[in-house]
């Protein structure tokens, strides 16, 4: 990464920023849990700077000595060993031996010393805090850069870069993308789900990822992966369990209230990051050269849309939906009460409106998404 990217990542303002900064010094933690490389560092450090009349200290939880001088929990010696710090923060927190335990006693023993504490996917850091932190922090994601913050901080938009390459930080300022969400991918991601424990088949879990990643934007029937890769239903739900702990799927359920011919069995899963889909599959291609820019397209709608939403609190049930009569909505949100629900479009192929759901949800309205009004959806 040359040194003008360098500059750019590290002064982005990311979309959390702003709620982390007024909520410090309200005698809560706050922990930031996301995949690595997302820019949680970054961002630690920018709080930093944005506070330089604090007494801060920046620890790195994967340094041997600092594990070493936070195995006891002794609040007065970590106090010491904080050095009069009133910020303090745990970068990459889950490799402590007790992170809940440590930010705890320094809640409740020096409530004006303010925690903050970043995991990575890896060890499912909101796990690892588990009950001890329960009313004594504030939790946010972060996610890789989302198209509502490009555009927050003037930067060029380019939609069918980020369809290829995706929204890592260091990938979007990168002049060698290819590149550089190759080594995200092999180099961080991949070593990160295989440290999992349960993980005995890594062979399985890479030919898996790679089965999602060609089925992007289809129903997903884990009884049909189980067969393609010789191993039972259980195995495949437990790794994709994995996957999205570590930020790498998620999951989208069918919907079914009403109708007896609405299937729900089968679920849709996405891609966190269309940089690491691809690198899945190495598959860099112009998006007029693909045949799957439609798949590509839905699940950046639908990413770009999670994250508005995580970002600006906007609490939703996500589906989609479809009839054994092939009646079908790429995405719907419940939202008070109502079905808004969206027919997502890369090209320009007939629309036809979801008048069977309609009339049997009343309560319900329709949009489609498409290249020329999408960013009302995302942003």
């Amino acid at each position: 990464m040359g040194l003008q990217s360098y500059n750019l990542r590290n002064m982005l303002k990311r979309r959390i920023q702003k709620s982390i900064q007024d909520n410090l010094f309200k005698g809560k933690a706050i922990v930031v849990y996301g995949p690595r490389q997302v820019g949680k560092t970054t961002l630690m450090k920018q709080i930093i700077r944005n506070n330089k009349n604090k007494n801060c200290l920046y620890l790195n939880c994967e340094n041997f000595s600092v594990q070493e001088n936070l195995k006891i929990l002794e609040a007065k010696k970590i106090k010491e060993y904080f050095n009069n710090a009133n910020l303090v923060v745990l970068d990459e927190a889950q490799v402590l031996k007790n992170p809940g335990g440590i930010i705890k006693l320094m809640v409740d023993t020096y409530p004006k010393i303010q925690i903050l504490a970043t995991g990575s996917s890896s060890f499912d850091l909101e796990n690892k805090l588990g009950e001890p932190l329960v009313g004594r922090a504030y939790y946010y994601k972060l996610y890789p850069l989302s198209v509502e913050e490009i555009l927050l901080n003037k930067e060029d938009l380019d939609v069918e870069e980020i369809l290829k390459y995706g929204l890592y930080p260091e990938v979007f300022f990168s002049k060698n993308k290819e590149e550089d969400i190759n080594n995200i991918s092999s180099g961080y991601l991949l070593k990160d789900i295989l440290s999992f424990e349960g993980i005995k088949k890594s062979d399985v879990l890479i030919k898996l990822l790679k089965l999602l990643a060609l089925q992007i934007g289809n129903e997903v029937s884990f009884n049909e992966i189980a067969r393609n890769l010789s191993v039972d239903k259980k195995t495949v739900e437990k790794y994709i369990d994995i996957l999205e702990k570590c930020f790498i799927v998620f999951k989208v359920q069918g919907l079914s209230r009403n109708l007896r011919k609405e299937i729900s069995k089968n679920v849709k899963i996405y891609f966190y990051d269309l940089g690491i889909r691809n690198s899945l599959i190495l598959n860099y291609n112009e998006i007029n050269k693909r045949n799957d820019a439609g798949g590509l397209w839905e699940n950046f709608c639908i990413l770009e849309r999670m994250k508005y939403r995580e970002y600006n609190n906007i609490k939703a049930n996500i589906y989609f939906w479809r009839t054994y009569t092939q009646k079908e909505i790429d995405y719907i949100e419940e939202r008070d009460g109502k079905f808004f629900t969206y027919e997502i479009k890369w090209g320009k192929g007939k629309i036809v409106n979801p008048t069977e759901f309609i009339n049997t949800y009343n309560n319900s309205q329709f949009e489609v998404i498409n290249k020329e009004n999408y960013l009302n959806f995302i942003s």
